[in-house]
């Protein structure tokens, strides 16, 4: 027998099945809860209310475990490149090498983007905010991809994600010589995906690019670490704009709006800016962890905690490593990242934060590792973006695949009354 729950309402009983994910995972299924009782849910942000059934990624902020389809996030930081997770998440299993080569290969001879965008970039002030020009840039893609995916045709939908892609790292690095003013350059046929990344963004016009092996390795675990989240703000608008059957780069640049918001993607790029604000003021970091505690102040400790996470971000103590060997490496001199290192040490000894387990998440220690780059800091969250790119199309893809129907939430109305019309000269 299955297993139901019921309402109770107006005197009647009404049944509601219940769906079990493979985690163990319990939902009411409501699907009919309108038609047979007239009542509707009420779940502003959305917090308990399944949008859809996916296979993609899986997390348990309880419990602190993030894993990209069935692999621990540990697993795939540690062993993995980030093509291989990217396949991972879009196709649903770990590439063979030749699924890898072919995969890359077909990348490289799309990695190319038509002039004529140049001159939408050329049209933006450098002043423009990063993540706004990526996001108009995508969506211009469309118009120079005129033709829209059969979902039914799988050399179709495998093109689509191809060329997307093949070109988001670009325009990516555009974005970022824009803001250097630096020379709009392509990549290098012979690199890898990430190698090409760092190559687009890193060379200067005036010598020789030389790859840092640690560098390319941090980039390889950020963007690895932030490639899929679940059903998240992003992903979830990725999802409800290809719903109405709007095309990939479409959906994605809605994406990419999505992400810009200093709640979601904007975090990493919130915890430098708070970090500059305590080296303006002093950089005394006990001061700040005192406000941080005094529930009277409005001051927010940006990077520590997290929505999801109730215990511990497992994201975090993977990056945190990596930190450590990019600022080792690297030998950056710079107050703000030592004002981190000290608020770092200082919540975590401080009880205050570990009772309530306020612990550094994932957008401290990516938002440092930028910074050590080079990377500005409005950049930051345009790097998120290139990382959440196969989690994007997986979810896209996933959507279009199951056909799932147009999204369209419900609302409970809490306005006027009907009323009559007033003329203007008697109101």
């Amino acid at each position: 027998m299955s297993k139901q729950a019921s309402i109770h309402y107006n005197g009647t009983s009404f049944d509601l099945p219940l769906i079990e994910g493979s985690e163990g995972e319990c939902a009411v299924d409501i699907k009919k809860l309108r038609a047979a009782t007239q009542l509707i849910t009420l779940d502003p942000g959305f917090k308990n209310t399944g949008s859809c059934e996916s296979s993609i990624t899986f997390l348990d902020g309880e419990k602190g475990i993030l894993r990209y389809r069935g692999y621990s996030i540990d697993e795939l930081a540690e062993k993995a490149n980030f093509l291989e997770v990217a396949y991972l998440l879009i196709f649903g299993e770990l590439p063979t090498q030749e699924q890898h080569d072919a995969f890359l290969t077909d990348i490289k001879e799309e990695s190319y983007i038509d002039e004529d965008l140049k001159k939408i970039l050329e049209s933006f002030p450098k002043s423009a905010h990063p993540m706004g020009v990526l996001s108009s840039l995508t969506s211009a893609l469309t118009a120079f991809n005129p033709s829209s995916v059969d979902i039914d045709s799988n050399e179709q939908m495998y093109n689509a994600i191809v060329r997307i892609m093949a070109k988001l790292p670009i325009l990516v690095s555009w974005v970022y010589r824009k803001r250097m003013g630096l020379p709009l350059k392509y990549g290098d046929y012979a690199l890898g995906y990430v190698e090409n990344i760092a190559r687009m963004m890193f060379r200067k016009p005036n010598k020789e690019y030389v790859a840092n092996p640690i560098v390319d390795d941090a980039l390889t675990k950020l963007l690895i670490l932030h490639a899929d989240h679940e059903q998240n703000c992003s992903t979830s608008t990725v999802r409800i704009v290809g719903s109405s059957h709007a095309g990939l780069f479409a959906s994605v640049a809605a994406g990419i709006s999505a992400l810009w918001g200093p709640l979601h993607g904007g975090a990493n790029q919130a915890v430098v800016e708070m970090l500059e604000a305590i080296k303006q003021d002093g950089g005394d970091t006990k001061k700040y962890l005192d406000k941080a505690k005094d529930k009277t102040d409005p001051f927010r400790l940006m990077g520590f905690g997290h929505r999801v996470y109730k215990n511990f971000d497992p994201r975090a103590r993977i990056i945190k490593k990596t930190a450590d060997e990019v600022l080792g490496d690297l030998g950056v001199v710079d107050p703000v990242l030592d004002i981190a290192k000290s608020l770092e040490q200082e919540a975590l000894n401080d009880s205050y934060f570990a009772d309530r387990k306020l612990y550094p998440n994932v957008d401290f220690y990516s938002g440092i590792i930028y910074r050590a780059m080079g990377i500005p800091t409005e950049m930051f969250t345009v790097m998120f973006a290139l990382g959440r790119l196969p989690g994007w199309i997986a979810q896209w893809r996933e959507m279009r695949t199951c056909k799932e129907p147009i999204g369209r939430p419900r609302q409970i109305y809490v306005g006027h009354n009907e009323r009559a019309f007033v003329s203007m000269d008697k109101r």
